[in-house]
């Protein structure tokens, strides 16, 4: 008896591990991805709020002046390239940006 409940098991692991296995392979690309967000910003405004339950959200809605070349493995000043400004120059030591 003992057998049989092992080997009957067995099989109940076996047909469902391939079900879900044709189930991940028939999917199709395209669609909606969908994260759930478990905060409440306290506004939408990136330059008021500094939380990352502002931030995450909006990110994706404002544009930044320069930005590293998404490109690049390693960021470094040669890297960085333009999103809004359409020129940019740096400070005498080096450490600042003047975009225009």
């Amino acid at each position: 008896m003992r057998r049989n409940l092992g080997g009957l098991t067995a099989a109940a692991v076996l047909l469902i591990a391939l079900s879900l296995a044709s189930a991940a392979q028939a999917q199709k690309a395209g669609g909606i991805l969908r994260m759930p967000h478990l905060d409440s910003p306290a506004s939408m405004s990136i330059h008021e709020e500094s939380t990352i339950s502002t931030l995450g959200p909006m990110m994706g809605v404002f544009n930044n002046l320069v930005m590293f070349d998404q490109h690049v493995k390693q960021n470094s000043p040669q890297s960085i390239v333009p999103d809004l400004a359409s020129s940019w120059s740096w400070n005498e030591e080096g450490t600042a940006i003047s975009t225009r």
